[in-house]
C-alpha cells in the first residue's frame, strides 16, 4: 500500500436520515390521467367483435354461442363517397380503448377487400389491448405456387398484406383461418401476424354420426392433395383416393386406391369452385359400386351459380358446406342436396385461445 496516497475528500453533503421519495409532481398526475383515458387493460373474457356487412348473420351467431367469453357485436358504418371510394366510420372507437377486439372478414368478393383492409389496419391503432382477425376463407390459397415463369402466387400477396397489419398494445395480430388450401402457406406470413389454422372437419364428423348407414361410410378424396391435407382426421374410416390423369388436353378422374363398392362414400375437400372434379369423381365411384354419394367442402365458392349443377341432380344425397362464403349460403340455403353447417361455434371456441 502506498503510504503517500491521500484519502478522497469527504462529500460536501451527507443525508441526516433515511431519504424520502419526492412528492409526485402535478405533471405526473396529468400523464396518468391521460393514460387512463385510453382505457384500462380490458378483461380478456370480453371480446368486441366488428364485422363486414356480408358477415353480419355469422357475427351475431358467434356472439350467441355458449362459451367462456362475452362477445359483443360492434358496428362499422360502410358508406361511400360520391366517387365510389369507401367512407368508413368505426362505431365505439373510444369505448374499445384497452379492450380485446376482433374483426370478422370476408374476402370472397375482391371489390370489398380494400374497404375491409382499411378497417383492419385502423382497429389496432385505436389503443386496443389485442386484435384478432377472423378470416374463415383465405380466397387466394389455391394460387400458392409457381409452375412456370410469369405466374403470380397471389396467396403470397394476400399473406403479405395481412402481415402488415399494425401491432396493437398487446403485440402481433392473431388470425383465425379455416382449412387453408395448403398448410405450408403459414410460412407466407410475416412476424407481425400469428396465423391459427382451424378446420371444419368436426362439423362433418357430427353429420356422419347422424346418417342411418354410418357404419357403411368411407371417406374419398378427389386427389392426392386432399388426401394429404385431411387423412389424419379420418383414421377411423376406410378411405378411397381418386387421382387425375391427362389424356390429351383432358384431365380424367380415375380410382387410385380403395374400395367403394356397397359403401356410402363421402368425398372430402377444402373447397369447391365449379364442382367439375367432384362430379367426375362421383361418376367413377358410382361406376365402381358405391351405393350412395355425399360431399363435404368447407368453402363453397361456386362462382357464376355453379351450385346449380348439383341442385338439379340427384347424384349426391348430401352436400355439406359451411357458412365461410356468405354469398353462397343465401343461394343454396334450403335447397337439396345442400346443407349449410355454421362455423359460429368453432370460431367462438377459437377466440377463447
Amino acid at each position: 500500500r502506498d503510504s503517500n496516497a491521500t484519502s478522497p475528500p469527504p462529500p460536501t453533503w451527507m443525508p441526516e436520515g433515511p431519504s424520502k421519495p419526492p412528492k409526485r409532481p402535478a405533471m405526473d398526475e396529468a400523464k396518468r390521467a391521460r393514460r387512463d383515458s385510453f382505457g384500462p387493460w380490458g378483461d380478456p373474457s370480453i371480446k368486441y367483435l366488428y364485422y363486414c356487412p356480408q358477415m353480419k348473420e355469422l357475427a351475431h351467431s358467434i356472439a350467441a354461442q355458449p362459451t367462456k367469453l362475452t362477445i359483443c357485436p360492434m358496428e362499422v358504418s360502410w358508406a361511400k363517397f360520391p366517387d365510389g371510394f369507401p367512407n368508413l366510420f368505426v362505431e365505439g372507437a373510444e369505448e374499445i380503448r384497452g379492450k380485446h377486439v376482433a374483426f370478422l372478414a370476408s374476402f370472397n368478393n375482391p371489390d370489398t377487400i380494400f374497404e375491409q383492409i382499411s378497417v383492419i389496419y385502423s382497429l389496432p391503432k385505436m389503443f386496443i389491448a389485442s386484435f384478432t382477425l377472423i378470416l374463415p376463407f383465405f380466397p387466394t390459397g389455391t394460387a400458392e405456387r409457381v409452375e412456370r415463369e410469369g405466374e403470380v402466387p397471389t396467396a403470397v400477396t394476400l399473406a403479405r398484406m395481412l402481415s402488415h397489419i399494425p401491432m396493437s398494445r398487446g403485440g402481433p395480430t392473431s388470425t383465425i383461418i379455416f382449412d387453408i388450401h395448403a398448410l405450408q402457406e403459414r410460412f407466407y406470413f410475416g412476424d407481425n401476424i400469428t396465423p391459427c389454422f382451424e378446420t371444419g372437419i368436426p362439423l362433418l364428423l357430427e353429420q356422419i354420426e347422424t346418417l342411418p348407414d354410418k357404419s357403411d361410410v368411407v371417406i374419398a378424396y378427389p386427389d392426392e392433395g386432399a388426401m394429404k391435407r385431411f387423412h389424419t382426421f379420418f383414421e377411423a374410416f376406410d378411405e378411397v383416393v381418386c387421382t387425375k390423369v391427362r389424356q390429351g388436353d383432358k384431365r380424367l378422374v380415375t380410382l387410385k386406391e380403395g374400395e367403394p363398392e356397397g359403401k356410402h362414400v363421402v368425398i372430402v375437400d377444402d373447397l369447391v369452385q365449379s364442382g367439375g372434379t367432384l362430379i367426375e369423381c362421383g361418376k367413377v365411384l358410382k361406376a365402381r359400386g358405391a351405393k350412395a354419394l355425399s360431399a363435404f367442402c368447407t368453402h363453397g365458392v361456386f362462382p357464376n351459380d355453379k351450385h346449380e349443377r348439383f341442385t338439379g341432380s340427384d347424384e349426391f344425397d348430401n352436400f355439406w358446406i359451411t357458412d365461410s362464403c356468405p354469398q353462397t349460403v343465401s343461394r343454396v340455403q334450403g335447397r337439396a342436396p345442400f346443407k349449410v353447417l355454421s362455423l359460429a361455434g368453432r370460431i367462438a371456441r377459437a377466440l377463447e385461445i
